[in-house]
């Protein structure tokens, strides 16, 4: 009779496959921490219980196969990377938005030995396929509900781009490319034989009907996501496919099945080159992105860019050669690295703490080392199932599955892993290595037979295991959760204008000291620095903002080469410095900033923090200095020619005005604010150039159309011009915009010799 022990673990494996549903949505990354808080809970609950198992029964340790031995090796790799690691911290625990290292990947690696271990029989694979896909339709599902206003569904709104309940469209596909392949595989290996599978209480054609109709809800997911990395693996994953099961089938459908997928192919692609720039494609935002083949588009030079900072961090030693940066650490030689070209202006994105591609990013993070083993983990399954292809009962696995793992590869060429994806790969992985059983690779375990442990010391380790695994998930993973919501509940009472409830709830998230106090520490710094935050100049806020200094410098000495710290605790000195010269605070953001600047040495923004400094100091040449670098760095934003020519036009040198003007044309250019605007014009009236006065004020009404004084104001640059139609027009706009606004418009018009 099976042990109770088993069974439980079974269930444990099957309520696994409901992780990528779960969304924590009052929490900082939503859609991923509360999925690997569950995760690792349900793994660590898991792992003790497999640890008594294995004591009492040696019947259920590991299968030793080609495949444990790529994931225990890759496993080994990633541990090697982390001890040598130049941040190990992060490296260990990966972090807050994504979730990932070392400590989480035991986890997902535990879960591939207890799945292979207690999954013994057939039975137990079909339901857990079942439930994989089962619970992958509901997330397709969940992300077409984000086409409709509904409130239920986080992220709707007519979103354009669904991400299911993966919170990211290119991962959201990834998963999705998974559960399209399980569903084709599961749908003919009924529809053909259905000599594997039982279907017992469940007649065929009712699953061949939810098989087919998950694949197509599946495969819709994919294409409305209009990730073009994903849908070109699977395009190429079906294309696979076919092909194989024509080479085994050797039929006239199957073959009328591949030539349709290759002439489809050739179809887009000849439509995508002469239609791209169509009117017709133009208009819908699907059809320009979908299409969009181009090596030069921003999305795909961002990533070559990426590629390239990370390649150059790579080669740098033989150290990193061999070893890498340490796993989490992309961010490192991305920023020593970093290409100008990425900062367009405010908003843009210069932080990659991932590659986009996991073959570049485990190369770059790990090195060789772990290049290679990351390697031969698909070369360990690609061989596996190219043995099945021979097998008439195992064929539709080895066709349907190596399509599946070289759509993944495809996918993973553009973008990362996340938990949800890794729980579906390492399940996957899972039944290749069961399915070797079938084949002649038998595989062996780790089996003992001449010793037993005493029942009482079995008893006394499942003692200690009762105590302790509630610890370590207090810990590890409640703990962290705390701090978590903590961090949320004070950006919330933020925007409500609450600066005591947000002092007060940073300082308790801060107060767990537990992993992610990085990204939380951060984020206090954020809401200081920010443009609603609250002003400075009360004691009290100083205060927070002396307290919110000691905790970046702590990230400073935690992560000492990450030039991100250094650029928070500038610019919250600079902030506690902008009205004092003298101030120590200014001396001490240029050293902060001057640090950075040599982490990262063409980090746009950390010259606009040096140059800032300056500036409080009333040091004008070097802050033009810097602000010329920053226009050497990168020609084509607007913003840093608007710094160059304000910084010019404080120190006296009106001559800055022509760096402000051109701010507004150059490729990526500079949206002035109000006040911005007004300072221009207060400048072209200085030199009494009306013309501009009045070209500067039509943008201003043009950008501002809500400010009635704006209209007044160009009403009277027209009036000073001789435009005096224009002027009463301008007038007139004033009083619609501000009916409060008609008594002086009235006397205006009046005073032009016009009737109101």
């Amino acid at each position: 009779r099976e042990r109770n022990l088993v069974k439980f673990l079974r269930f444990g494996i099957y309520l696994t496959a409901f992780v990528p549903l779960i969304i924590f949505k009052d929490f900082i990354s939503p859609f991923h921490f509360g999925k690997v808080l569950v995760f690792r809970s349900l793994i660590e609950v898991l792992g003790a219980g497999y640890l008594v198992l294995i004591l009492k029964d040696r019947a259920y340790l590991p299968r030793i196969d080609k495949v444990f031995w790529a994931f225990f090796l890759f496993v080994l790799a990633f541990s090697l990377t982390t001890l040598t690691s130049v941040l190990r911290y992060p490296s260990f625990w990966g972090s807050l938005e994504r979730m990932g290292g070392l400590w989480t990947f035991w986890h997902y690696f535990l879960f591939f030995i207890i799945l292979t271990s207690v999954f013994t029989k057939k039975e137990h694979w079909q339901r857990l396929f079942d439930l994989t896909i089962f619970v992958g339709v509901l997330s397709a599902f969940y992300g077409f509900g984000q086409k409709t206003d509904i409130d239920f569904f986080v992220g709707s709104g007519g979103r354009e781009r669904i991400f299911g309940t993966i919170g990211n469209a290119a991962l959201f596909s990834g998963y999705q490319l998974f559960i399209v392949f399980l569903s084709l595989i599961m749908y003919l290996q009924f529809k053909v034989s259905g000599t594997f599978f039982a279907a017992k209480k469940v007649p065929d054609t009712f699953r061949r009907t939810a098989y087919l109709f998950a694949f197509a809800a599946t495969s819709i997911a994919v294409l409305m996501t209009a990730v073009r990395g994903s849908v070109l693996g699977y395009a190429v994953g079906l294309t696979v496919f076919a092909f194989l099961w024509m080479r085994h089938k050797k039929s006239r459908i199957e073959r009328t099945v591949f030539n349709v997928l290759i002439s489809s192919a050739v179809l887009f692609i000849i439509f995508s080159s002469l239609f791209n720039g169509s009117s017709f494609v133009k208009n819908s935002r699907y059809l320009s992105r979908i299409t969009n083949l181009s090596l030069t588009s921003i999305t795909v030079q961002t990533r070559f860019w990426a590629w390239q900072a990370g390649l150059k961090g790579w080669s740098e030693s033989s150290k990193t050669i061999l070893l890498g940066w340490g796993p989490e650490n992309f961010n490192i030689p991305f920023s020593k690295h970093f290409n100008p070209n990425f900062f367009v202006g405010s908003g843009s994105e210069t932080l990659f703490d991932r590659a986009h591609n996991m073959f570049v990013e485990i190369l770059v993070t790990m090195g060789i080392i772990g290049f290679l083993a990351y390697i031969n983990i698909f070369i360990a399954l690609l061989s596996s199932l190219r043995k099945l292809l021979k097998n008439n009962d195992f064929a539709i696995y080895g066709a349907g599955l190596i399509s599946a793992i070289i759509a993944y590869m495809i996918h993973n060429s553009f973008i990362f892993d996340t938990s949800a994806n890794f729980i579906v790969f390492f399940t996957i992985a899972g039944f290749i290595s069961y399915l070797s059983v079938f084949t002649e690779e038998k595989g062996s375990t780790l089996e003992d037979k001449g010793r037993t442990l005493n029942p009482a010391l079995i008893n006394l380790i499942t003692a200690f295991l009762i105590i302790f695994i509630p610890i370590l998930v207090y810990k590890t993973n409640i703990l962290p959760a705390k701090a978590n919501y903590a961090t949320t509940r004070a950006i919330v009472r933020g925007w409500a204008g609450d600066f005591n409830g947000a002092l007060a709830k940073y300082k308790e998230a801060l107060s767990y000291d537990v992993p992610g106090k990085y990204e939380y520490r951060h984020r206090f710094a954020q809401y200081l620095v920010g443009g609603g935050g609250p002003s400075s100049k009360e004691k009290v806020v100083r205060e927070a903002y002396e307290y919110a200094i000691t905790e970046v410098e702590k990230n400073i000495k935690e992560n000492s080469i990450d030039y991100l710290p250094y650029l928070y605790a500038s610019r919250l000195n600079i902030i506690l410095g902008k009205d004092d010269p003298e101030s120590s605070y200014n001396d001490k953001a240029l050293d902060l900033s001057m640090k950075a600047l040599e982490l990262s040495p063409t980090f746009i923004r950390t010259h606009y923090e040096v140059a800032q400094a300056y500036l409080n100091k009333r040091n004008y040449s070097k802050a033009i200095e810097f602000f010329q670098k920053v226009v050497d760095l990168n020609p084509e934003v607007g913003m840093s020619y608007w710094y160059l020519g304000a910084a010019k036009i404080e120190s006296g040198d009106l001559s800055g005005i022509k760096e402000m003007e051109k701010a507004l044309i150059v490729k990526n250019a500079y949206g002035p604010s109000e006040q911005d605007y007004l300072k221009l014009i207060n400048i072209y009236l200085k030199n009494k150039d009306l013309a501009r006065i009045i070209t500067t004020y039509e943008s201003l009404v043009l950008n501002y159309p809500k400010n009635p004084q704006n209209y007044a104001s160009l009403a009277t640059a027209y009036a000073n011009m001789g435009r005096i139609d224009d002027a009463v027009a301008m007038a007139r706009k004033a009083v619609q915009v501000d009916p409060s606004f008609e008594p002086d418009a009235r006397a205006f018009i009046q005073s032009l010799g016009r009737e109101y």
